[in-house]
């Protein structure tokens, strides 16, 4: 048995400590927002939050979590999150999404970089680049991807 907190819920789940936190999070606890893309951490789809800090959940055990705080794209959009609602804000605004199936670990990553950054610091392209690095969009909607996070730095100063 293993004890999680996704989303600021305890949950026990009876799963091997070895199995990727995103299984535990889609199969176990049904939580789907959270996407399998390649199962080798190099697209970004299954990005989510460990304690503040995003990782890929498709390499990362069950056994990594315990005592840790998991955020899933699902909090981010209940409306406690300002960084989130800025985030999925900016999204729309510049129509980010196409195919769609990679924007929950796009705006994972960019909630991340965002909140790791000192209060009203606006970003250069060049630093949104970096910390968007290694998500991969198969639509190309890299300019809107920096365009909406340099927005969403803007809303939040």
């Amino acid at each position: 048995m293993s004890a999680l907190n996704v989303n600021g819920r305890d949950h026990t789940v009876d799963t091997d400590p070895g199995t990727p936190i995103l299984w535990v999070l889609r199969d176990t606890l049904g939580m789907t927002g959270t996407k399998f893309g390649c199962g080798a951490a190099q697209c970004g789809a299954c990005t989510v939050h460990l304690d503040g800090e995003a990782i890929r959940s498709c390499v990362t055990p069950l056994s990594a979590a315990e005592g840790r705080k998991i955020t899933t794209i699902e909090a981010t959009t209940d409306g406690a999150d300002t960084v989130g609602a800025a985030v999925h804000a900016a999204w729309l605004k510049h129509d980010v999404a196409q195919c769609g199936y990679c924007q929950s670990g796009q705006i994972m990553s960019a909630t991340a970089f965002l909140k790791s950054l000192p209060r009203g610091k606006q970003p250069t392209a060049a630093e949104i680049d970096a910390a968007m690095d290694g998500n991969i969009c198969r639509c190309g909607t890299y300019a809107r991807i920096r365009a909406a996070v340099a927005d969403a730095a803007r809303a939040l100063a």
